[in-house]
């Protein structure tokens, strides 16, 4: 079995593999880092990298993009762990790869939000919470 430690592409990164290491450590298990793309961001980048608007990225590259994003969050925390990259919608993805890698724990990052934001919440963190079929863990950083 494994730990799932999912990152997005901001500060809080680091703290998310690094709660998913100290379950990884303490379960002796496998700490597996992954980041999601969605649709949106995919088509930025597609957007921004092609110098020929006729040719589309090939979806192998937009996964390496994102594994290189969970690299950037692993790199000084736990760098032997596996990296994962994956396109799709982040709550679902996963939700998904936490199925298929039989995982323990998912741990997953929370965002400063207002009152109103934390009423509304339409957050990959509350999809992952109410509908992953295993232990979630969430970290929140703070900032200073």
């Amino acid at each position: 079995m494994v730990i799932v430690a999912a990152v997005d592409h901001s500060e809080s990164g680091p703290a998310v593999v690094a709660e998913g290491a100290k379950l990884a450590n303490a379960f002796e298990e496998s700490l597996h880092v992954g980041h999601i793309l969605d649709r949106s961001t995919f088509l930025v980048l597609e957007r921004s990298s092609v110098e020929d608007s006729r040719k589309s990225v090939p979806i192998d590259e937009v996964r390496s993009m994102a594994k290189e994003i969970a690299g950037d969050a692993a790199r000084d925390v736990a760098p032997t762990a596996h990296l994962v990259g994956i396109v799709g919608d982040p709550g679902e993805e996963i939700i998904k790869y936490a199925e298929e890698s039989n995982s323990s724990y998912v741990v997953v990052g929370t965002k400063e939000r207002s009152p109103v934001g934390k009423a509304i919440f339409g957050s990959v963190t509350q999809s992952v919470l109410l509908e992953a079929c295993r232990p979630t863990v969430t970290v929140h950083t703070h900032k200073l």
